[in-house]
């Protein structure tokens, strides 16, 4: 997600306010907040999702309504989503 510049610390506390509600959301396995290395201003959840239901149920939720609500105005560009399935799995030693 690409942010305005000065909007990057509102999308972060509309993130913590949220995290531990999404986290603990029924389905949620895991969920990180990623930071581009070069540009301040993009940044990605990465979340893990016990099915394809589980991951539909929140985006149909309340829960993702108002947190989305806060969040697409934050935006200097189109976010952009993927959801993946696992191909192959080496681990991490840490995330």
């Amino acid at each position: 997600m690409s942010f305005k510049a000065e909007s990057v610390e509102e999308f972060l506390q509309v993130f913590d306010d949220s995290k531990e509600m999404i986290r603990n959301f029924p389905g949620c396995k895991g969920l990180k907040l990623l930071r581009d290395t070069n540009d301040e201003s993009k940044l990605s959840t990465f979340s893990l999702w016990e099915s394809e239901d589980a991951l539909n149920n929140y985006r149909h939720s309340e829960l993702f309504s108002v947190t989305w609500a806060k969040t697409k105005v934050l935006f200097a560009d189109r976010p952009v989503a993927f959801s993946n399935t696992l191909e192959r799995d080496m681990g991490f030693d840490t995330f």
